[in-house]
C-alpha cells in the first residue's frame, strides 16, 4: 500500500479545493476529508505521508456571541492528534489564523515570535489548537504550523460576514449596498490563492519540517482601501453603510513572511489589484 498521499482535512473548503487541483495537478494522490466524516480518519492517515489540517467549523463572525461553537473545531483537533500519535512518520501541517491569533499587535508587520493575544473566541480557538499541536511536536513529530492571512480568489464561495475581497465584489456585481463595521480603517493582509497553494505545497515536499509560519503577503490595506481597488478593477460604484465598530475585531494585522519566504524560496507573486481583477473575473464567468 503506498503511503504517499495527502489528506486533506477539511479539504472542501477554499484552500482545500484549490490544493487538491494542484496536487493533483502533480500527480500526488489525495485524499479529501471534511470535518463531518472523521470516521474515515483512522483509515485513511495509514495510506498518507502527509496531512494538510483545514478544517474549521466556524468564523470569527460566527462564534463572537458562544464561545462554545470552538469546541467542535478543538475536538476534531484533538482527535487528529491522538490518531498521528500512532503514526509517528506522518507530517501534519496545521492552518491557524494570521488574522486573529496575535489579537492587535504592537508592531506590524507581525512576527512569529510575537505573542499570541486573540480578541475572537475564533483566535483562542485557533491558538488553543496551536498549543496542542505544539504538545505533538515537542514529543518529537514532524509538525507545521501555518498562520495564513485573508486568502482571496477564484473559486471562493460567497460566506455572509466573511472574505472581504469576494463580499466587495459580489455587491459589486449586484449592486447592493454592503455593511462596514467601523470607520473601514481596519488593517489586513490579503493573500491570493495561487500564493497559499504554492507556499502549501512546498511546505508538503519538507516532510521533517516542524515550524510556525506566517503566510501573508506582509503588506497591509484598509477595508476602505481593498474597496477602492474593488471600485477601479470594476468600474462601479460600491454603496456602504458603516455600523459601530465591534469589540473582537482587530485593528490591524500585518504578517511578516520573512521567515516562510527564507525556508521556502518562496515570495507573493499576485499583488491585491491584479488578484481582484483576476478574481473579478472569474466571478463573471462563474
Amino acid at each position: 500500500m503506498s503511503h504517499d498521499g495527502v489528506l486533506l482535512l477539511g479539504g472542501a473548503g477554499f484552500i482545500g479545493r484549490a490544493l487538491a487541483t494542484r496536487l493533483q495537478q502533480e500527480k500526488v494522490p489525495v485524499h479529501i476529508v471534511g470535518r463531518h466524516d472523521v470516521d474515515q480518519l483512522e483509515q485513511l492517515l495509514s495510506q498518507c505521508s502527509t496531512v494538510v489540517h483545514l478544517a474549521s467549523a466556524t468564523t470569527p463572525g460566527s462564534s463572537a456571541r458562544q464561545a462554545s461553537l470552538e469546541l467542535g473545531n478543538l475536538a476534531l483537533t484533538l482527535h487528529l492528534l491522538d490518531l498521528l500519535r500512532a503514526q509517528p512518520q506522518t507530517h501534519l501541517i496545521f492552518f491557524s489564523s494570521g488574522g486573529t491569533v496575535y489579537g492587535n499587535p504592537q508592531c506590524l508587520p507581525v512576527s512569529e515570535d510575537s505573542p499570541m493575544a486573540p480578541l475572537s473566541n475564533h483566535g483562542a480557538g485557533k491558538a488553543a489548537q496551536e498549543s496542542f499541536c505544539l504538545a505533538l511536536r515537542a514529543q518529537g513529530h514532524a509538525v507545521t504550523i501555518v498562520r495564513p492571512s485573508n486568502a482571496f480568489g477564484p473559486g471562493q464561495s460567497m460566506k455572509n460576514g466573511f472574505g472581504l475581497v469576494r463580499t466587495l465584489l459580489e455587491h459589486a456585481r449586484l449592486g447592493t449596498a454592503m455593511e462596514i463595521w467601523g470607520d473601514g480603517e481596519n488593517v489586513r493582509d490579503y493573500i491570493y490563492i495561487d500564493d497559499v497553494v504554492e507556499a502549501s505545497l512546498r511546505l508538503i515536499r519538507l516532510p521533517e519540517d516542524g515550524g510556525t509560519y506566517n503566510l501573508g503577503s506582509g503588506m497591509g490595506y484598509s477595508v476602505n482601501q481593498v474597496k477602492a481597488v474593488v471600485e477601479q478593477v470594476c468600474g462601479r460604484t460600491l454603496h456602504a453603510t458603516y455600523r459601530p465598530a465591534r469589540g473582537t475585531d482587530v485593528r490591524g494585522v500585518v504578517l511578516d513572511n520573512t521567515r516562510l519566504s527564507a525556508r521556502l524560496g518562496w515570495q507573493p507573486g499576485v499583488g491585491l489589484a491584479d488578484g481582484v481583477a483576476r478574481t473579478w473575473e472569474w466571478l463573471q464567468r462563474a
